[in-house]
């Protein structure tokens, strides 16, 4: 196993430390969850550097890298909603997303093809873990509203639509995969 995919299991391990974090009881819990949660989401563009500058892109690594996004993200958000912070419609959209892009590269994947995680992918994973560290770190004074509305309510707006796009982004690629017999 390259390092690249180490450290993407590295990522993957460090879900249950995060959601440990939020759950404990823990003085500014949320400030260390947040630092976790980042540190986790930033070995997502060290894992993929170091995949293309050492020549090591993998399938495992291809299929690896996203889940490990998608589960990052979808344990900070059903938390969130728990907490209030998210309306459980915004969490079903991008989770249902998720499950709906991983099930369309796995049936790829059986017809010999692979999806790689997409431009408007990576974009829509950015804005979700900024929305999801602004949501983690509200009670700052540096978080700002525009025209009333809060800069973190905005970027997660923005992550929906990013997630709602790049899922149909996904559909047309792997339609064309189908098309092929």
């Amino acid at each position: 196993m390259n390092i690249a995919n180490r450290i993407t299991l590295i990522r993957i391990s460090m879900i249950p430390v995060f959601i440990f974090i939020l759950l404990s009881q823990i003085p500014n819990s949320n400030y260390i969850a947040a630092a976790v949660f980042l540190a986790a989401a930033g070995t997502d563009g060290l894992d993929g550097y170091l995949a293309r500058a050492r020549k090591e892109v993998t399938n495992l690594g291809k299929f690896l890298d996203p889940l490990a996004d998608k589960l990052l993200i979808t344990s900070a958000l059903i938390y969130l909603v728990e907490l209030g912070y998210v309306a459980a419609w915004i969490t079903i959209i991008i989770v249902a997303r998720e499950f709906a892009v991983t099930g369309l590269r796995t049936i790829a994947v059986g017809k010999g093809e692979v999806i790689a995680a997409s431009s408007l992918g990576k974009l829509k994973t950015i804005f979700q873990v900024i929305a999801v560290t602004g949501l983690l770190l509200q009670d700052l004074p540096f978080f700002f509203s525009v025209l009333g509305i809060p800069i973190t309510e905005i970027i997660l707006y923005t992550a929906v639509i990013l997630t709602v796009i790049s899922g149909i982004d996904y559909f047309i690629k792997v339609s064309k995969v189908f098309e092929n017999p």
